[in-house]
């Protein structure tokens, strides 16, 4: 499971109109209206565009946005240029080693990973996190997400051992700055749990799943898809224990 950044700036008292079509825009978003968020998304950006004195702050982050929702239909073409365009906007406006040109970078790495395109994520994310580690520290939960996605980005390789330190960093983080029940806590102790599941190593899987699972069920319901999810997962690691056992 990795982790992507949605853009929403601090609005003064009266809000102007894009500072209203990127609420919505997030709103639709997680509520997974993905088509109408996209309309309104593509508002905003032409709203940002067209102020009298463009802002570069509002335009990328209207592009970011509008690409996180391309990304969520699989219209990953589509989104690519835009998250390339926020980075140097970002890039220009705030400077290289802004916490905003990392978020960016790291979800521009989310979508190559998706796209099975490894050797070009990588040093975005390990950037992102060169970037969050010198500005927010090792103790920030931003910083957590940069090990995480970097972690899942090992995992898929088969570069375990490396996965394994960075969930365990990422846990270690979360955990002390977020509380132990808090939803990125889960979903760090879900990567974990797979990353041992896929390696057969069921018996250590198993109390980290139900850890998880204890988590979801409190936050999101026994009923969500991720807690059912989790429930699977952790069946499978029970079955394939007792067959081990026979």
């Amino acid at each position: 499971m990795i982790f992507l950044s949605f853009f929403l700036i601090a609005a003064c008292v009266k809000k102007d109109p894009w500072e209203e079509l990127n609420e919505k825009t997030l709103e639709l978003y997680h509520q997974e209206r993905h088509s109408e968020a996209a309309k309104i998304a593509k508002e905003a950006l032409g709203s940002a565009e067209s102020e009298s004195k463009s802002n570069p702050q509002h335009v990328a982050t209207s592009l970011n946005n509008l690409a996180l929702i391309y990304q969520a239909q699989r219209k990953y073409a589509d989104a690519e240029p835009l998250y390339k365009r926020a980075v140097v906007l970002w890039e220009n406006f705030l400077g290289k080693e802004h916490r905003y040109v990392a978020t960016c970078l790291n979800n521009l790495a989310v979508l190559y990973k998706f796209q099975g395109r490894y050797a070009e994520a990588e040093p975005l994310y390990r950037r992102a996190r060169t970037i969050d580690e010198k500005v927010l520290g090792k103790d920030h939960p931003d910083f957590a997400v940069d090990l995480n996605n970097l972690g899942e980005l090992y995992r898929v390789l088969g570069r375990y051992g490396e996965a394994e330190i960075l969930y365990k960093q990422a846990l270690e983080i979360v955990e002390k700055t977020l509380g132990n029940e808090h939803p990125h806590v889960s979903k760090t102790l879900d990567n974990l749990a797979f990353l041992y599941q896929v390696q057969e190593r069921y018996a250590e899987a198993v109390p980290l799943y139900k850890r998880a699972l204890a988590i979801d069920q409190k936050s999101l319901g026994p009923k969500h898809p991720k807690a059912a999810t989790l429930l699977v997962n952790m069946t499978e690691c029970y079955r394939k224990m007792g067959k081990r056992n026979d």
